[in-house]
């Protein structure tokens, strides 16, 4: 982490400012050491950059271990493809020159996709995770110097109260165990007229007729290794038939959606390499995670105008997305 984070760094549990112990600097970052609250009652681990604080076991463990497994598969600059570039400007509808330079929060980072988008506008990126995917995004975008990598709970983050300008989270409050809380975390941490995106798995007729609805229940308590082997061995087969069943006229785009795999030919400029790594990490992805709650577009709305935001905007684009700017 570099220092000038501790302006904003808050404990969890008091609120109070931290200071920082026994510190460790490498290459003007601070790579190992302590945080402490204001009281001395609670200390933080800073580790490999990060600081730290939430239980290195959780219910996000899946994340942790899919994103370590999957590090780099979704970042733009491995796939040669704007594909998660093109998915956060359409979402958020913000222009990088306005992020340069002002603080900006991504929570739930995963390994980093959205980030990197974001870090390259020159903002003050912090980036949080709940799970151990925050040393994969790390790993991959330690060479901004504009970033810092924080592992934190969304139920409690550890930042002061209106911190951030900028604040977005993508793909992720439908897994949490409290999606109507976890959404309610994100508006407080905005500054005067600051800018919120979030989105998520919407909840329309058919929804929870998806296949995979009917797995999770398996699938969710298996052992992740044992799952992700699984579909190592069945998704090549699945992803082929799902192809087939799409060509069929008029009905093969609802026949697909009862195939268990995530097949993004002819949506998604991948090569046939590339489709076959994101039908995996995908498909384990929906089977996985311990929760997964698709939202009504009239609930998120509702959340809206109950956090106090302004100009709110909840359309679908792809997943259902709600942005709006808190009230200076």
């Amino acid at each position: 982490m570099h220092t000038d984070l501790l302006a904003i760094l808050r404990c969890p549990r008091t609120g109070e400012r931290l200071r920082l112990e026994s510190a460790e600097e490498r290459d003007g970052r601070i790579q190992s050491g302590s945080l402490t609250n204001e009281g001395g009652q609670h200390r933080y681990p800073i580790r490999n950059f990060i600081p730290r604080f939430v239980p290195e076991s959780n219910y996000a463990d899946n994340f942790g271990m899919q994103w370590n497994r999957f590090r780099r598969t979704q970042l733009d600059s491995h796939s040669g493809q704007p594909i998660s570039a093109d998915r956060f400007w359409h979402s958020t509808g913000w222009q990088p020159r306005e992020c340069a330079g002002q603080w900006m929060l991504d929570v739930g980072c995963g390994a980093g996709r959205f980030a990197e988008v974001a870090a390259q506008t020159g903002a003050r990126l912090v980036a949080l995770d709940y799970s151990s995917a925050v040393d994969a995004c790390y790993a991959n975008l330690q060479r901004f110097a504009n970033l810092d990598v924080v592992q934190g709970d969304i139920y409690a983050l550890p930042f002061e109260r209106g911190s951030f300008p900028f604040v977005y989270s993508l793909g992720v409050l439908q897994h949490t165990p409290d999606v109507a809380r976890a959404f309610a975390a994100l508006p407080p941490m905005l500054s005067p007229d600051g800018r919120l995106c979030v989105d998520f798995y919407g909840r329309r007729f058919g929804t929870l007729l998806q296949a995979k609805y009917a797995l999770r229940p398996v699938t969710k308590r298996m052992s992740q290794q044992r799952l992700l082997s699984m579909l190592e061995r069945s998704v090549p087969a699945l992803l082929a038939v799902s192809t087939a069943v799409s060509r069929i006229p008029v009905l093969g785009r609802y026949l697909k959606r009862a195939i268990p795999v995530a097949n993004y030919t002819g949506i998604l400029p991948l090569s046939a390499e590339q489709l076959r790594e994101w039908a995996l990490l995908d498909t384990f992805d929906m089977l996985a995670p311990e929760y997964d709650q698709p939202q009504r577009a009239r609930d998120v709305r509702r959340w809206c105008d109950q956090a106090g935001l302004g100009g709110t905007e909840v359309f679908i684009l792809g997943h259902l997305v709600a942005r709006g700017r808190r009230h200076s």
